[in-house]
């Protein structure tokens, strides 16, 4: 390896000291802020937002902050853990709120901002949540502009700042000048970015000499040097630090200064924008740094780093969120490797399915599932024991309690597996919502069932349906289909599918198809499984989760090579039981035990139909029925485990 800016040995690659928020973005674009009806959940803060955003694309990142005890604290840590992020420097303040940010989308120009800050839990932060042995850990330390905006969080920074010079830990500005929170702005405007005050200057030129690298857009530098134009502003900050400065030039690109201010910017190089359609500048100066960083602290180019800034700071300004919308690798070298320029991000479909497949996600462990998403089936068997509806709920909820115990029993006998449930919201809602949270694989359907061609059950407005939805849940359409169907049947089919594929893209849900060839002679046919799936694949329809019947160990090798070739994000397929006798259940087992794809089994009636008829006609009480599906669903796991060993 050569030569490094860096201290080598360092557990992490960042630290970020600053702001750690919840942004409430409007979802209604083009409205006031006054007349805005909903909002998205989403983490934010800009310190917050570079260390998820680097995390994304790589680097060892740390948060240095402290969050509320209370619900919106615990989502910000939960998604930068979710990230990657190391959050043992993030305390939890008992006596304050975590702060919030709500912002609206009312034009290109104009985004309405509104800090809810006062006495917030970030600004809270002491000299005494600073650890040396955390600063001490990493190679960079990164502080935002707004800590060092009060008495207190001045305070903490500049320990901060003691801790790395002591160790050698390169010091990062972000210059990032919010007047609302220098007390420039009246309260309800988050939106003005710049108001020049001379005391501020004076307060930010104190701590300037502290650091090794400092980015800010122009109006962040005229504040920076307290002068009116940005080269007399660069020069008077050059006389007060050696750093390099990174100055952001917005579509222009950016410049990079590493010693003497030339006399005008394009005497310097100046790395050019990406070019896009802006839906939303929010954020973009937090995935520029995001971006920067990712190159710098791996000791890249000034070109390569800029290219990494102003492609991360294009991607964010197209989509809605801030945090979220952080690219992965995998995005960002489509992005560069594309033939063409990509100037609408958002309606680039490979871009789209690589933003949500390619992100960091809940990595499943063999998967037992129980399938209890029957409708007609449970019905009719409580009209045949002159049961009332509402029993097939009661009936659910026991199952869940079934789910609870098998889960309890596995984690005792020290097996690696993870329990789901498959679910209605007809008759299983209060099931739905007792699984929900708790860390199972959750699935729910939106078939109608049995129809054919496809049917929705909440209409053709699907994606109207998924807005209720928890992200955690997973969509499950049964579909009836054969690649040699009566063309207009086919079309028919497919066409729905496409829809609920898009609406799951836009609503961020993971996508299961269950693809149940009709039994008729077409199917008789050994790959008919497989030119379905391929089909699909064809039409552009990569669901996350494919469920089949059982197949042959021929057919399984197919089905393997065919996923690996086209989706090789695909989260893999659960087997379905369809009613089948265990021991059928046992032998489709063995023929998949060699598959790379097929990660376990849904398996519904074949657990809960004898217990549940004889509950329904009170020949069993709720606890044998319990135990019941209990014994069945371990003794499936079991044959599961035999065949997989």
């Amino acid at each position: 390896m050569g030569q490094t800016r860096f201290a080598s040995g360092r557990q992490l690659d960042l630290i970020c000291l600053g702001r750690l928020g919840v942004d409430l973005y409007a979802q209604q674009v083009g409205a006031r802020l006054e007349d805005v009806s909903s909002f998205a959940k989403y983490l934010g803060g800009s310190s917050a937002n570079i260390a998820f955003g680097t995390a994304r694309l790589g680097l060892k990142s740390a948060m240095l902050s402290r969050v509320g005890d209370d619900h919106m604290g615990r989502f910000l840590l939960e998604s930068l853990v979710r990230e990657g992020c190391d959050v043992s420097g993030v305390k939890v303040d008992p006596e304050r709120l975590t702060a919030l940010v709500l912002l609206g989308l009312k034009d290109r120009e104009t985004f309405p901002l509104v800090f809810y800050r006062e006495n917030c839990a970030d600004m809270a932060l002491r000299s005494e949540d600073i650890s040396e042995t955390l600063i001490a850990s990493s190679k960079a330390l990164l502080i935002t502009g707004t800590h060092f905006s009060t008495d207190q969080v001045f305070k903490a920074s500049s320990e901060a700042l003691d801790y790395a010079e002591k160790h050698n830990v390169k010091r990062i500005l972000d210059i990032d000048y919010r007047p609302v929170l220098w007390g420039l702005a009246s309260k309800a405007d988050g939106e003005t970015r710049f108001v020049a005050d001379q005391k501020v200057s004076r307060h930010v030129q104190r701590i300037l000499p502290r650091f090794d690298l400092i980015v800010g857009t122009e109006e962040e530098f005229l504040m920076a040097g307290g002068c009116s134009d940005l080269l007399s502003a660069l020069r008077t900050v050059r006389g007060l630090t050696a750093a390099t400065l990174v100055v952001k030039l917005g579509p222009q690109g950016c410049t990079v200064i590493h010693g003497v201010i030339p006399a005008c910017l394009e005497d310097g190089a100046i790395y050019p924008g990406v070019r896009v359609e802006v839906l939303n500048v929010l954020g973009a100066g937090d995935a520029f740094m995001s971006g920067y960083l990712s190159g710098w602290l791996n000791d890249a180019s000034d070109e390569r780093c800029c290219q990494l800034a102003n492609a991360c700071g294009g991607l964010v300004v197209s989509r809605h969120a801030c945090a979220p919308a952080m690219p992965t690798p995998a995005e960002l070298d489509y992005l560069f490797n594309s033939p063409v320029p990509i100037t609408r991000p958002d309606q680039d479909p490979m871009l789209q399915r690589l933003h949500q497949v390619s992100v960091p996600r809940k990595q499943w462990k063999q998967l037992f599932i129980f399938a209890f998403d029957h409708r007609g089936q449970l019905v009719e068997l409580a009209q045949k024991a002159g049961r009332d509806l509402s029993s097939i709920s009661q009936l659910k909820q026991l199952f869940i309690q079934a789910v609870e115990r098998v889960e309890i029993d596995l984690k005792q006998r020290g097996i690696d597996a993870d329990v789901g449930v498959l679910a209605d919201q007809r008759f299983g809602q209060d099931s739905l919502n007792a699984a929900t949270g708790r860390g199972w694989w959750v699935a729910r359907p939106v078939e109608v069932q049995g129809s054919r061609p496809l049917m929705f059950e909440h209409g053709r407005s699907i994606g109207s349906n998924l807005l209720s939805w928890p992200q955690e849940h997973i969509i499950k359409c049964l579909v009836q289909f054969h690649p040699d169907d009566e063309p207009l049947l086919r079309l028919e089919q497919e066409a729905q599918l496409m829809g609920l594929y898009q609406a799951a893209h836009v609503s961020g849900h993971e996508l299961l198809l269950e693809i149940i060839p009709p039994k008729d002679h077409l199917s008789r046919h050994p790959d008919v499984l497989y030119r379905a799936l391929k089909r699909l694949y064809n039409l552009g329809i990569f669901p996350a989760w494919w469920k089949i019947e059982a197949q042959t160990a021929e057919v399984w090798q197919q089905l393997d090579e065919l996923i690996r070739e086209r989706d090789p994000y695909c989260r893999g397929v659960v087997l379905l039981g369809l009613n089948a006798p265990v021991e059928a259940l046992a032998n489709g087992f063995k023929q998949a035990r060699h598959s790379s794809s097929c990660r376990g089994f849904a398996v519904g009636r074949t657990i809960f139909q004898a217990p549940s008829r004889a509950w329904m006609a009170g020949e069993i009480d709720d606890a044998t029925l319990i135990s019941r599906v209990q014994s069945t669903f371990v003794f499936l796991i079991e044959s599961w485990r035999e065949a997989r060993t």
